[in-house]
Parts: C-alpha cells; sequence; structure tokens
C-alpha cells in the first residue's frame, strides 16, 4: 500500500475522529443545562433506562455499520459490486426484522428489565432501536467505500437534534407536569430526553437517506459493469449471520459490563444494604451521566478510528497483503496513544475545574470530579483494546474479542460485587470495577495481538514517550491553572468564570508544552503530523515558529 493511501485511510479515520468528539462536546454541553433542568434523580431514571436501551441497540442494530463495512469491503475489494449491493439489501430486511422485534420486546417487557420510574423512561426509548438499525446500514454502506464523510455529518446532525429535542421535551414535559411531585416531574423530565434521543437518530436517518440518494447512481454504474456471479440470498443470509453474530457477542459482552455493573449497584444497594432507590438513582446519575460522560470523550477517537480502520483492514487482510494491515494498525495506534495519553492526565489534574465547567451542581461537584479521576485511568485501557478489538474482527479472528470480554466480564463482576457488599467504596466501586474490566481487555487483546499478527510495536513511540511528556504537561498545567485561578479571584467575582478562565489558559498552555515536548524527544514525526486533520497546515505552522 502505497505512503498516500496509508495517509488517506488516517485522514479519513481523523474526519471520523473529529466528528465523534465534535458530537461528545456537544453531548457535554447540553447535558450540562439538561442536569439543570431533570436534576440528578433525573438522570438517574434516564440512566438506568439507557443501560438497558443500549444493550438491546448492540443486540440488534449496534454492529451493523463496523460488521457491513466488513462484509461489503472485502466484495468491493474484489470488485465483487452485484453481490455488495446485494448483501446491502439482506442487511437491511435483517435490520426491520430483528430491530422490530427488538423495539417491541423493548417496550412490551420494560418493567422486567428496570424499576421504578425508569420502566416508562425506557419504553420512550423502544422506536429508537428500530430506526437505529437503519442508520447503521446506511453507515456502514458508504464506510465500506472508505468514505468517513456521510456517517461523521450525520453524527454531527444526530447530535445536535437530540441536543435541542432533549432539553426542550424535558423543560415542556416537566412543565405540563408542575403540580406533580418531584420525583414525577424527574420521571417526566427523563422522558423527554429519552424522546430528543430518538429524534436525533431519525434526523440523521433521515439526512443518510437523502445522502443515499445522490451517491447510489456512481455505485450502480460499477454495479451494471461487474460480471461476477451474484450470490444467492440463502448463503447471503448466512454469511450476514456469521459476520455479524460473532461481532455482536463480542460488542455485547464488550459493553454489558455497565449494564451488569448497573444491576449488581442498584440491587446489592437497594436490597441487601437497604438504601432508597432514588437515592441510588442519583448516585449513579452522577457516576454515569456526569464523570463517565466527559472520560468516554477521548476514548471517542479510538472508536472512530477503529471504525475507520475496519474496511481498510479487511480488504488488505482479503487480498493477503499482510504488511499493510500491520500498518495500518501501528500508524492508528501511534495516532491514538499521542492523543488519548495527555488526555488522560489533563482529566487527572484538572477535574474538578473540568467538571465544574460542565455540571456546576455544588451539591455533586466534589463527588462527580472525584469520580472522573479515579475513572480517567480507563481512557487509555479503553482506546488500546476497543482499536485491538476492531482489528482482530477486521482480520476474521472475531472469536477472539467474545472470549477475552467474557473473561474480564467475569473477573470485574466479582470484584465489583465483593466491594460493594464488603465496603463502603459504593460509587467508587463501578469506577474500580471499570479499571479492571477495561485493563483486562486491554492485555488480553494486545496478547491477541502480537500472536496472531505479529505486530513489531515501538513501545518507546508508543506509550514511553508520550507518557513522559504527558506527565510535565500535567504537572505545568496544575501550576498554572491554581496560579491565575488566584489572580483572576481577586478581579472577577463569579468562581464559575473565574474558574473558566484560568482552565482555558492551563489547557492552551498543557496544548503547547505537550506538542513542544513531543517533537523535542521526537515522539511525533513530520509525517505523522502531516497525516492527521489538518496536518499540513499544523506542520506549516510549526516550521514557521521553528519547532520542526
Amino acid at each position: 500500500m502505497s505512503e498516500s493511501k496509508k495517509d488517506g485511510i488516517i485522514v479519513q479515520a481523523g474526519i471520523l475522529a473529529m466528528a465523534s468528539v465534535i458530537s461528545r462536546i456537544i453531548g457535554l454541553l447540553y447535558t450540562s443545562p439538561l442536569t439543570a433542568i431533570i436534576g440528578d434523580t433525573g438522570n438517574g431514571y434516564y440512566s438506568a433506562a439507557y443501560q438497558i436501551y443500549v444493550i438491546v441497540l448492540l443486540i440488534s442494530s449496534f454492529s451493523i455499520p463496523s460488521a457491513m463495512a466488513k462484509i461489503l469491503s472485502q466484495k468491493i475489494a474484489l470488485g465483487e459490486y452485484r453481490n455488495a449491493q446485494r448483501i446491502f439489501h439482506c442487511v437491511l430486511i435483517y435490520v426491520v426484522v430483528v430491530g422490530g422485534i427488538a423495539s417491541i420486546i423493548l417496550y412490551v417487557f420494560a418493567d422486567r428489565f428496570v424499576m421504578g420510574n425508569s420502566v416508562t423512561v425506557l419504553k420512550a426509548f423502544a422506536p429508537t432501536v428500530f430506526l437505529s438499525g437503519l442508520l447503521g446500514s446506511l453507515r456502514g454502506f458508504f464506510q465500506a467505500q472508505k468514505t468517513m464523510v456521510p456517517t461523521s455529518i450525520s453524527q454531527i446532525i444526530e447530535q445536535i437534534a437530540n441536543a435541542v429535542v432533549s432539553m426542550g421535551a424535558a423543560y415542556f414535559l416537566m412543565q405540563l407536569v408542575i403540580d406533580t411531585s418531584a420525583t414525577n416531574r424527574a420521571m417526566y423530565g427523563a422522558i423527554g430526553s429519552a424522546l430528543g434521543t430518538g429524534s436525533g437518530v431519525a434526523i440523521g436517518l433521515i439526512f443518510m437517506l437523502y445522502i443515499y440518494r445522490h451517491k447510489r447512481d456512481s455505485f450502480l454504474e460499477k454495479v451494471r459493469n461487474d460480471k461476477h456471479e451474484v450470490l444467492e440470498y440463502k448463503p447471503i443470509f448466512r454469511l450476514i449471520i456469521s459476520i455479524i453474530t460473532p461481532f455482536i457477542l463480542s460488542t455485547c459482552i464488550y459493553n454489558v459490563s455497565s449494564f451488569l455493573n448497573y444491576e449488581i449497584f442498584s440491587n446489592i444497594l437497594v436490597n441487601i444494604k437497604k438504601m432508597d432507590y432514588d437515592a441510588v438513582a442519583t448516585v449513579y446519575g452522577i457516576y454515569s451521566r456526569k464523570a463517565l460522560v466527559i472520560t468516554n470523550l477521548p476514548i471517542a477517537l479510538a472508536s472512530a478510528m477503529a471504525s475507520a480502520m475496519m474496511p481498510s483492514i479487511s480488504s488488505s487482510y482479503a487480498r493477503g497483503d499482510k504488511e499493510a494491515t500491520r500498518n495500518t494498525i501501528n500508524k492508528a495506534m501511534r495516532t491514538i496513544m499521542m492523543l488519548v495519553i495527555p488526555a488522560t492526565v489533563g482529566l487527572i489534574v484538572l477535574s474538578e475545574p473540568i467538571m465544574m465547567i460542565l455540571y456546576p451542581q455544588k451539591a455533586s461537584l466534589a463527588h462527580a470530579a472525584s469520580l472522573m479521576s479515579v475513572l480517567a485511568v480507563t481512557v487509555v485501557f479503553y482506546s488500546v483494546s476497543t482499536l485491538s478489538n476492531a482489528v482482530l474482527q477486521g482480520v476474521g479472528r472475531v472469536n477472539i474479542p467474545v472470549i477475552n470480554a467474557s473473561v474480564a466480564l467475569v473477573i470485574q463482576t466479582v470484584v465489583l460485587t465483593l466491594m460493594l457488599i464488603f465496603s463502603d467504596f459504593n460509587s467508587y466501586a463501578l469506577a474500580i470495577a471499570s479499571i479492571c474490566y477495561s485493563f483486562l481487555m486491554c492485555v488480553l487483546n494486545s496478547m491477541a495481538l502480537k500472536t496472531k499478527i505479529k505486530l513489531n510495536q515501538d513501545i518507546k513511540k508508543l506509550y514511553v514517550i508520550p507518557a513522559i511528556c504527558s506527565i510535565i504537561m500535567g504537572v505545568i498545567a496544575f501550576i498554572v491553572y491554581d496560579f491565575f485561578a488566584i489572580l483572576f479571584d481577586k478581579i472577577i467575582s463569579r468562581e464559575y468564570f473565574v474558574n473558566l478562565c484560568a482552565l482555558i489558559i492551563a489547557v492552551i498552555v498543557a496544548v503547547v508544552v505537550y506538542a513542544v515536548l513531543m517533537i523535542a524527544l521526537k515522539g511525533a514525526t513530520e509525517n505523522e503530523i502531516a497525516a492527521l486533520p489538518k496536518g499540513v497546515k499544523i506542520v506549516r505552522f510549526l516550521k514557521k515558529v521553528h519547532l520542526l
């Protein structure tokens, strides 16, 4: 594979990563006013329902884009466009049937999955499962052709619609029930937020249908010129099920830990320690809708990179080009580590200032910030395991992530259960269990990669140099923040704006320090920087200031 093509893969991954980060930032920005509207209790109801919704989504349609991109990219790499088209049609039939059944089950049996006021919230999520399958199919169709732009734009549109409708619907519904109890109002606020999620998916689907309508002619032209023999429908459905099922199992087990953690957490605290359910929901809301949401932001980079890599790895592996496969993996891993390691350190040293910007509720600020600083460790572990998960799936080793995730899940479940029963860690037990799970997945997947693909990774450039630069950056950022917080406190009356100004300066200084150190220690080369989104402009700027 040529250098330009490898760089093109990273650029496409960068586009998707940027879109994912922008979407997460929009999510962070709107969850702050949303939390102010529905409160920590409403957040707890929403989180409990959302965990179940995600599990059903994982089983029914979440894996469709990645699985479809893998199947179609292999056929496209071999020039089998007629078979690619037929597979696409069969996947649409699959998601309509499976998504429809999943939506019905989620609505009818909502009371079997969650407790209390979360039941009604879960029912509001049901139609979204069906729509998500269709949206995922269209995203997978374009990802298989190694273009991430439609998916990226649709993600941003989806999140904007989600934000607007979530806040509007939550506020409107809570006004309708103003005379009822506070817990009922919180429930209706959570329902509004769930409706926002569904609205975002619906609008994202409309956008993707519009793009598909305008882009399909060029694909159909290749279909008409294809002379390969067309597969029958029966073997195609067998192929789809054989590929999608391991994806579902792997993704489901990989993500079911959050659901299982909630079930263990709520049942032990309510049924064994006799805590009030609303109090438990409130604490869980702080953990999942504040601390966890922020730490998931840098992990989105790895998820986007994994989605973008999948078609390229599948097609190069299908052609037998193992060297191109290794180069793609190494380049993706280097890019992600350069970003997530400093992000981890930043979340630890600036946990409370960051939390105060997004969720300034005084009652839970310290608790949420300390939880986030503990959870920050999972950013690196989850990023490595997410990438390695996609690589193993892309080269056909789909069972290995399933086995690794199962082992990690069993161990973290035991750890969480013991901590909740025999200690008072409560929400911190959730964070420790998450660290345990992500670390095990990281180690097990990395071991599998070394034996199956025989990667030759430069550990010094991959981990050591970014870690050294990040630690120095973190110390300087902490000192800079404290200095300017003290300075601004004397001239700005409101604590929120003191924190905001000091944090902005600290982050800018941190970025500059990290960049300078990485270049000085040869942690990032000119070619690697140029391969990033807007990388050429960054290189040009660095040369102007004599850093390159």
